[in-house]
């Protein structure tokens, strides 16, 4: 991580004296009547996101006082890595008892720009930790890199065959089997509904696979959305619409980066991750509203919306899923903007089939600070889903819960005595904050993988 130093010795790093509104009057006085004089000049009283540097006898900075908000720990100084000066900066043990982990997991989220295109604005402020605690927070930061770098990507650079390989050099790293059906062998293998959001498309649809791990342990199976690119198909959406549909594939970024954690981690569990990989085109093959599909699971589905594609690739990929029998499934999507009408851009919309398994990753969402929301699997909804031809049908007339008919489609294709949670993310910043910079975000991979973690433990 370029955004620290890992060094146990901070002796050549500016003091980073962490201050809130209320602790100040207390911290500035111990720094002597000039000092105080300086914060007053300079209009500084601790405000969270605010800073400012106390110069020394010898014309240097002797420490930098930095204003933070101690209800968001990790973020609470998430702001500085690209507002600092550059340089070396360690926290002063002397300021407000802040986890020296969020801190650093806070630094490494703020100081991360996207430069495949484009050279960085500046260098990022370097902030000097201890190895152990760089240890700690080194493989969530990185995966939470991973994830926004993945959304970020245009999907000329980023289509079905790029995301498949992002899951096959995971498969690599660790010595894991990689499989994937690639165009019509999807309907030889029997995964029709993959097949036809993405058979318009010049660049093949696909199943990327990833199996991990001895068959005498849990099973775990993640399940990522992989559309590339979403324009709707013959239901096209409007340009505003279909602007940033390159982060259709956030859940499959998701999924891809917490398996990354669970390999990282040896947890011991069986891994299958499973990424249905399209992009939703529009040519003279393009899927029809008013065709019937059968599913892979046997149901028949008819095509309401064509924009409502997300929840067809997903439907076979969790047959596939429920077909091995697994401990639990757990998929990623950006389903629906009915969620976000519903919750706002920062709060992951969570469906669950079991109590337990939702409050469990309430918890952890508690404690890794990390939001999730659960909503209702409301089934009399269901009438909403209706069709006079088939089984059912992916969307319908009504825009009323959007979200929740969104799952419960899903849920059609899990069987009741099989443990599966749904979550349904944004995976994007509209606006620059501190630690989530505009662009591709993770939400809800801290409580996943802290879930994760407590439910399955560790090896040995």
């Amino acid at each position: 991580m370029d955004a620290w130093v890992i060094a146990a010795n901070a002796a050549d790093a500016t003091p980073l004296h962490a201050v809130d509104r209320e602790s100040f009057d207390t911290t500035i006085g111990a720094f002597g009547a000039e000092a105080r004089r300086w914060c007053a000049a300079n209009a500084f009283a601790g405000e969270a996101g605010h800073f400012l540097a106390l110069p020394g006898a010898d014309g240097g900075v002797l420490v930098v006082l930095a204003g933070c908000d101690r209800r968001d720990p990790v973020f609470a100084l998430a702001s500085l890595p690209v507002r600092l000066p550059e340089g070396r900066y360690a926290l002063d043990p002397r300021g407000l008892a802040l986890d020296a982990g969020d801190v650093a997991l806070g630094w490494a989220l703020g100081a991360y720009q996207f430069t495949r295109y484009r050279k960085p604005v500046r260098a990022a402020a370097q902030l000097v930790i201890d190895p152990a605690i760089a240890q700690r927070s080194a493989s969530m930061a990185e995966a939470i890199y991973h994830v926004r770098d993945l959304i970020n990507t245009p999907t000329e650079d980023l289509g079905p065959a790029e995301l498949g390989q992002a899951v096959r050099a995971l498969a690599e790293r660790h010595d894991a089997i990689y499989r994937e059906w690639v165009g019509d062998d999807l309907l030889s293998a029997n995964f029709p509904t993959i097949h036809a959001v993405g058979r318009a498309s010049h660049r093949a649809p696909r199943l990327a696979t990833l199996t991990h791990g001895p068959t005498d342990v849990p099973h775990l199976i993640l399940v990522g959305k992989g559309v590339c690119f979403d324009s709707g198909g013959l239901d096209i959406k409007s340009s505003d619409g279909m602007r940033w549909m390159k982060k259709d594939m956030g859940g499959a970024a998701h999924a891809i980066a917490l398996a990354g954690l669970v390999l990282d981690a040896a947890l011991p569990v069986r891994l299958t991750l499973l990424i249905p990989a399209v992009e939703n085109s529009i040519a003279g093959n393009a899927l029809r509203p008013g065709e019937v599909i059968t599913t892979r699971a046997g149901l028949s589905v008819e095509i309401d919306n064509t924009d409502a594609e997300g929840r067809l690739i997903l439907c076979d990929a969790l047959a596939y899923a429920a077909e091995q029998k697994p401990d639990l499934i757990l998929d990623f999507a950006t389903l629906t903007g009915a969620a976000r009408v519903a919750l706002g851009p920062e709060l992951p919309a969570l469906f669950a089939n079991r109590d337990d398994i939702a409050n469990a990753l309430l918890g952890a969402a508690q404690t890794a600070r990390d939001p999730l929301w659960r909503m209702p699997l409301w089934r009399p909804y269901l009438t909403m889903l209706e069709s006079h031809l088939a089984d059912l049908a992916n969307a319908g007339a009504s825009r009323h819960a959007g979200a929740i008919t969104a799952a419960l489609y899903l849920e059609r294709f899990v069987p009741e005595a099989q443990a599966w949670a749904h979550l349904d993310v944004y995976s994007w910043n509209d606006s620059d904050k501190p630690g989530h910079p505009r662009g591709g975000e993770a939400q809800g991979l801290r409580a996943y993988f802290e879930f994760l973690q407590r439910r399955y433990g560790t090896r040995g």
